[in-house]
């Protein structure tokens, strides 16, 4: 077998395996039904028509065919061949499985209690309602098709006359954005800004009203996990603190509006406002009490004990023992809502305008700290602690103050979310928050506020939308994660690290004057 044969057989080989491992989890029936509601059938079977199957292995095809070709700079037809092999490849493997289904399905044999997705109906499905060997000589060939035109997109893609096509597009897209900065700046700047500001003012006055209530708790939520995420960055993108319990400082804040604001256990019923303040005040306490002694402590180290101390509170919050302080399992309900001058907030959009307004004043606070000297200071420490200490830094105080200012984020986000969903409990601050928080600040960019939000669109946003990808979450967050590390490891949009850079004098070239020479 020569070289060329064996690159294309190897991402054949890898898709192959990866579509076993999406059959055998159910995931490719999940793909066939959104390819059906992307194409207007709005309440698809469970099992869909064979049709979108089919798109579904096509498609795979088409990534096998895209990962044999994209290192090749061969001709269209070898290329086109390379991706058909690597298809080919996958379909024969997708084709094994398919035989072994059919098996499974003629002998009538109970493979459920160890793979619950493989019900009668789910293999017919898979082999697209046909005879098993008519289903699988069908497999193969739209797999091998698909290979064709991953193949035959690669070099399309790679060809000359696009890529010049391309260049002059990216050219003129250039020329464009510094026309269009030209007119902004300079003595229009300010007509601009204030045009910009007043485009989003009007926006976040009037999208709340018309966006529906399903609508306004998924961009809530989105928001609050904005907040979040811009608390955890200060500890983790600015200085360089790996804290894996950050849902903690959250529950804090979610606790103490329920005890201070609810009929139960206490009836306190202090308010929204000053239940909210004490709650930011008690998760940047605890963010100092917890940082004191964790101070030596770095990389894995400090992960490991922050995330018990995540574990110790949800713990404690879900313990029998602490029900009648606490609410224990159960959580406390009926949290009373804010009110502004008499006026309640009762409705979703009331709660929407004041996400907005917690996320602008994170966001103002965010970025006056990361431009400042204590932001430069947090900088130093995340690229070498040592040398930051060396160099005058006082790396106690401010990893300290990062860790509190990002925990009191954190209380304020709890805060608002155990108002606006008149409940909180234990399970509302597990690890895999945590894990949320963190991988939307690594997804979207470390350290970057365009980054945190569209980090938390993507991981907190996209899984309310698509509800059938729920249980398939840790799935997507891993792909995800691996993904970013290969292509983009900064995120999708990192932030700009600082440049100093010293006023280089032009030279004189005086001729050196003549010395007296006695």
């Amino acid at each position: 077998m020569n070289t060329s044969l064996r690159k294309s057989i190897r991402p054949g080989a890898t898709i192959g395996i990866v579509h076993i491992f999406f059959v055998l989890i159910g995931f490719n029936m999940l793909v066939a039904i959104l390819f059906a509601r992307v194409s207007g059938v709005k309440q698809p079977d469970a099992i869909p028509a064979p049709v979108y199957l089919m798109a579904y292995s096509i498609t795979m095809g088409i990534w096998a065919g895209v990962a044999a070709a994209q290192k090749r700079k061969q001709e269209f037809r070898q290329v086109a061949f390379a991706g058909c092999v690597a298809g080919g490849f996958a379909g024969i493997m997708a084709g094994l499985l398919e035989f072994g289904l059919a098996i499974i399905l003629v002998k009538n044999i109970n493979v459920r209690d160890v793979l619950t997705v493989l019900s009668a109906n789910f293999i017919k499905g898979t082999l697209f309602g046909m005879q098993p060997a008519m289903g699988v000589m069908v497999t193969v060939m739209l797999f091998a098709l698909g290979g064709t035109l991953g193949g035959a997109l690669v070099a399309f893609w790679n060809s000359t006359p696009f890529q010049a096509f391309l260049n002059r597009g990216i050219r003129f897209t250039k020329d464009s954005v510094q026309k269009a900065q030209g007119v902004t700046h300079g003595k229009n700047r300010l007509l601009w800004q204030i045009a910009s500001i007043s485009l989003l003012a009007l926006a976040v006055v009037f999208l709340p009203l018309n966006w529906g209530s399903y609508w306004n708790y998924v961009l809530g939520t989105v928001g609050l996990y904005v907040v979040l995420g811009l608390g955890l960055n200060i500890a983790v993108g600015l200085s360089g603190q790996l804290v894996l319990g950050f849902i903690a400082f959250f529950a804090i804040g979610a606790y103490s509006m329920a005890l201070l604001n609810a009929p139960l256990p206490y009836h306190l019923m202090w308010g929204f406002w000053p239940a909210l303040v004490l709650g930011v005040l008690l998760a940047a306490v605890a963010g100092l009490l917890l940082g004191l002694p964790l101070m030596r402590l770095r990389g894995d180290y400090l992960a490991i004990v922050t995330l018990g101390f995540g574990e110790i509170i949800r713990i404690l919050l879900k313990s029998d023992v602490l029900t009648a302080y606490t609410g224990g399992p159960r959580g406390i309900q009926n949290i009373g809502g804010p009110t502004i001058f008499g006026r309640p907030f009762v409705t979703d959009v009331d709660f929407m305008y004041l996400i907005i307004g917690a996320m602008l004043l994170a966001m103002f606070i965010y970025s006056r700290l990361q431009n400042s000297r204590t932001g430069r200071a947090w900088l130093a420490i995340r690229e070498d602690e040592t040398v930051a200490r060396a160099s005058g830094v006082n790396t106690v105080r401010y990893k300290l103050l990062a860790l509190v200012i990002g925990a009191a984020f954190a209380g304020l986000a709890g805060a608002i979310f155990a108002s606006r969903n008149q409940f909180t409990g234990p399970e509302e601050h597990s690890l895999m928050a945590s894990i949320n928080v963190l991988s939307l600040i690594i997804v979207g960019g470390l350290g970057s506020i365009p980054g945190t939000i569209m980090g938390a669109f993507a991981l907190k946003g996209l899984p309310e939308i698509l509800r059938e990808f729920e249980n398939y979450r840790l799935l997507a967050f891993g792909a995800l994660l691996v993904a970013m590390m290969l292509s983009k490891p900064d995120g999708f949009i990192p932030s700009r690290r600082p440049k100093f850079q010293i006023p280089i004098q032009p030279e004189t070239r005086e001729a050196p004057k003549e010395q007296d020479h006695d």
